[in-house]
């Protein structure tokens, strides 16, 4: 359920920030809201505090605490707050393109690991990947197009 909240609030910010982006003079004050700080902190409890049924959910088997799981959601915390405080604060929108990209960044290199590993080592479903690597492709287009429109 919160899996499908995170797709459902990035996907909502991604939409909002095509439609402001052409706005005078362009924001994507509400996009990095949704789409990085909402979907970051989401992510963050999957990760970190339900990392139980967040492993499940991905097919690994856990009995005890994954830190390399925990780490994954203060990484999407640490994205999530600073795309916030850029809203929150009116940093502007180079910082808040700037958020984008990160979580782009980090999307992309994920997809790209996912789609290299030997199959016989896969335990993501390729719609996951794909829509993984899909994510990422348009937060970096809002990205970047923020930038060149700042």
């Amino acid at each position: 359920m919160l899996m499908i909240a995170t797709y459902v609030v990035g996907a909502v910010g991604a939409f909002i920030g095509f439609a402001t982006l052409q706005s005078k003079p362009p924001s994507l004050t509400w996009a990095v809201l949704l789409a990085v700080g909402a979907a970051g902190v989401l992510s963050f409890v999957r990760h970190s505090i339900l990392h139980r049924s967040d492993a499940a959910r991905m097919g690994w088997t856990s009995a005890g605490r994954n830190n390399f799981q925990i780490e994954v959601g203060l990484a999407n915390l640490a994205w999530g707050v600073v795309a916030l405080l850029a809203a929150l604060l009116g940093w502007g929108l180079r910082a808040e393109a700037t958020t984008l990209l990160v979580f782009g960044c980090y999307l992309a290199g994920v997809s790209l690991m996912l789609v290299t590993t030997p199959s016989a080592d896969r335990t993501r479903p390729w719609r996951q990947v794909v829509g993984m690597g899909a994510y990422a492709v348009v937060l970096l287009w809002l990205g970047f197009a923020g930038m060149a429109a700042s």
